[in-house]
């Protein structure tokens, strides 16, 4: 077999493993490239250069940006004002998240945005009593309209940029892809508003969502918390030195309540046990009775009073977690009380045992027992990895959904604002912008290194490095050249519109059951190729074919977007083109008709 017929064997056998989904994707790209240099199409290096290529190093980054952005509970906050600026009109919510999902997945990418507004979604589903099938798919679609409003809004724009200046043209500017990507985010909003009611099947959430937007309300509530706690260490001298613990009588100071009394080394101080210096006595009250209590009991405040309004036990630095006490836990028959110190900063605000109050005496815990603990999100997010302690909800979700900014929201927002100006003014090549954001959320501990490790989809950047040496060996070996001929022989000659077509419908297939990463790898340089062969400009080719690849909608294998709302919103396989199909028809007539008025053929 000649070299492009060997190549184009190669492409079948893709696009059939992708089809047949019984491998995973990064293995698929894997094989692809060790075929490519097994049968010869390409070298070592060429079939090893994909995955550090800088499309992949900016990806990559791009990732570690939206973990940080969504982290620091900006999209929270972003969910938050637009509830409060457009009401709870259904409409008017609708048409309000579904241009927030497009801003968003231009700047955090379709993934970063569904993740971050799915949660916010289901909720205002459930606030409404709306199935939240009527507004998940017109959201994840809003969102591939989305990106093309921007370079950041997928890796498709930074592909089909670079493979402008592989062919000899000017690559695309980072608001380039506005010009065509503005109008379809506006009649893909008008299409979800009005044909999706009609269209879209009314089902229940297979995977609802808690709503955590009051969580501090909820706990508060549950462990019947009125009052708050003062922490007061036993000075030299005090006239409760050598007093039994179970003796300690504070009936002479009104409106105080003793709640337990913790020794120096963290432990309970109950029964005959006499209290000692540097004790800590936890009390409840007002604090004007507390403030008579401190100097005539020869006390210091060891820590500031904690309240238990929802402002201070909840915020930028501090929050609450609910903790269950395992079987064989090292905390059964330990003594715990509400004020408790434990750790170096976690206090017990409240115990609950077979879902009853205990109130605040110190009470020995036994298994099954929850805790609510407040303190720095720092020591609360360690209990992750605690095996004495079991959560009830994750730190993390938690502190995204309810605490919008968090501390480090500010360091979030400029480091992202300085990526879009570097990549708005082309002062340094994307893949570095990127890279520099990327490294100024971690060195600035918007994330920590775990957490950017994490935030990076490694199957996308196998995927990706995997299947850029199958494109150059497309267009090395002439298979590029013989498919786009085939176009030409279809459509005619001189007939650019009819091209641009034929290449849409091409894209927009492949792309249902391919990623559209993938396919756009795939189908550029046929692109390319065919607007040589025409004499046509490649950049409205390009273009299009930009348009092309984000246009897939038809099935939930095509993006993980479409796959991530697949169980939430309660879709089968077969629903997503009722919507789908509507929408990629008006996006082809956009994008045919005003392409070519701004990139001339």
């Amino acid at each position: 077999m000649s070299p492009a017929t060997t190549s184009l064997v190669v492409l079948g056998a893709t696009v059939v493993l992708f089809v047949w989904n019984r491998l995973p994707v990064g293995g698929v790209a894997v094989l692809t490239c060790l075929t490519l240099y097994a049968t010869g199409l390409v070298d070592a290096t060429t079939a090893l250069s994909g995955f550090g290529d800088p499309v992949v190093v900016f990806i990559a980054s791009l990732l570690v940006v939206s973990e940080a952005i969504d982290s620091a509970g900006v999209t929270t906050w972003a969910g938050q004002r637009l509830i409060d600026v457009v009401g709870d009109g259904a409409v008017r919510l609708m048409v309000a998240v579904l241009g927030l999902c497009a801003v968003l997945t231009a700047v955090i990418t379709l993934n970063g945005s569904v993740a971050a507004l799915m949660p916010m979604v289901l909720v205002l589903a459930t606030r409404l009593k709306r199935s939240p099938s009527l507004m998940l798919m017109p959201m994840a679609f809003a969102g591939s309209a989305g990106s093309l409003l921007a370079l950041t809004g997928s890796p498709v724009n930074v592909i089909v940029s670079n493979a402008a200046v592989d062919a000899g043209s000017q690559p695309f500017r980072f608001f380039d892809f506005a010009v065509v990507g503005l109008p379809l985010v506006v009649v893909t909003i008008v299409l979800g508003v009005v044909l999706g009611p009609r269209v879209l099947p009314r089902r229940p959430s297979t995977r609802p969502v808690r709503d955590l937007g009051r969580h501090a309300d909820r706990l508060a509530a549950y462990y019947e918390l009125h009052d708050g706690f003062y922490r007061l260490r036993v000075r030299p001298g005090s006239p409760v030195v050598g007093v039994p613990a179970g003796r300690l009588d504070l009936t002479a100071y009104p409106g105080v309540t003793l709640i337990g009394v913790q020794s120096a080394g963290g432990h309970a101080v109950t029964g005959t046990t006499a209290v000692d210096d540097d004790d800590v006595v936890i009390v409840s009250g007002a604090s004007d009775a507390v403030g008579r209590l401190v100097p005539e009991l020869r006390l210091a405040v060891a820590m500031r009073p904690i309240t238990v309004r929802t402002a201070g036990i909840m915020n930028r630095e501090v929050g609450v977690v609910e903790v269950v006490v395992p079987p064989r836990s090292p905390l059964v028959g330990e003594t715990s009380f509400p004020g408790q110190l434990r750790g170096t900063d976690l206090v017990v605000l409240g115990i609950r045992r077979l879902g009853r109050d205990v109130g605040a005496s110190p009470l020995e815990l036994t298994a099954g027992d929850s805790l609510l603990l407040h303190g720095t999100w720092t020591s609360i997010e360690e209990l992750v990895h605690d095996r004495d302690v079991l959560l009830v909800d994750s730190p993390d979700l938690v502190r995204r959904q309810a605490v919008p900014l968090g501390a480090r929201s500010g360091r979030a927002i400029v480091v992202l604002l300085a990526m879009v100006v570097l990549l708005a003014l082309g002062v340094v090549p994307p893949a570095i912008a990127g890279l520099a954001a990327a490294t100024a959320m971690v060195l600035t501990r918007v994330v920590s290194v775990n957490q950017a490790y994490r935030a990076v989809s490694w199957q996308t950047v196998v995927l990706i490095g995997g299947l850029i040496p199958l494109s150059t060996a497309i267009e090395t070996s002439g298979a590029a050249g013989l498919v786009a001929k085939g176009l030409i022989d279809v459509v005619g000659s001189g007939r650019p519109y009819l091209l641009l077509v034929a290449l849409f419908a091409l894209t927009a297939v492949v792309g249902e059951v391919v990623s559209n990463t993938a396919t756009v790898l795939i189908v550029v340089p046929i692109a390319v190729a065919a607007a040589q062969e025409t004499g046509v400009s490649v950049q409205p080719v390009l273009m299009l074919v930009a348009v092309a690849g984000a246009a897939s909608l038809l099935t939930p294998i095509s993006t993980p977007g479409n796959m991530m709302i697949m169980g939430p919103g309660g879709y089968r396989f077969g629903d997503y083109w009722r919507l789908g199909l509507p929408v990629l028809l008006v996006w082809m007539a956009v994008a045919v008709t005003l392409i070519p008025l701004v990139w001339r053929f």
